[in-house]
């Protein structure tokens, strides 16, 4: 493989990277004062899960999206990968919104939004190259575990 090839996975895991390192920032005014007084259901997992799911998950999209970059010759490609940073933008807010902004009613209509935004890049990854779709398919069920436990701690806290 040439340089210039793993530079450029280099890149993406610096990009995804720095995206989740926004929305760290945004979680961490929260995480430890506001979220802990929030009512949640019995299926909360533990708070040491997150931090492992999502270093998981950031790098797996990061190498999805690489995959996909590798077909120059696809039309598709830079539409897809366009996709891709707009659901990166819009992880990133979630962030803000249910933890900067401590509004889960907010981050719950967004995160919908992200949810679709996902599927959609899934299926044009799925497109271009089948193992980076394969790559996104745990993000896709992560954020549909997340998105029903953001609306259920929004119900629960209304």
């Amino acid at each position: 493989m040439s340089s210039q090839r793993w530079l450029v996975l280099v890149g993406f895991i610096a990009v995804t990277f720095v995206a989740a390192g926004i929305g760290g920032a945004a979680t961490s005014s929260s995480v430890n004062t506001w979220y802990p007084t929030l009512v949640k259901p019995s299926w909360n997992p533990p708070s040491w899960v997150f931090g492992p799911v999502w270093s998981s998950l950031y790098l797996l999209m990061a190498v999805a999206a690489w995959r996909v970059w590798r077909h120059a010759e696809n039309p598709g490609r830079r539409n897809a990968l366009g996709w891709y940073f707009a659901q990166l933008a819009l992880n990133a807010l979630w962030s803000f919104l249910f933890f900067g902004l401590r509004n889960p009613g907010l981050a719950f209509a967004e995160v919908i939004l992200l949810w679709a935004t996902i599927v959609v890049v899934l299926v044009k990854f799925a497109r271009i190259d089948r193992p980076a779709a394969v790559l996104w398919v745990p993000y896709l069920a992560w954020v549909t575990f997340a998105s029903v436990l953001n609306g259920t701690v929004w119900w629960l806290n209304r």
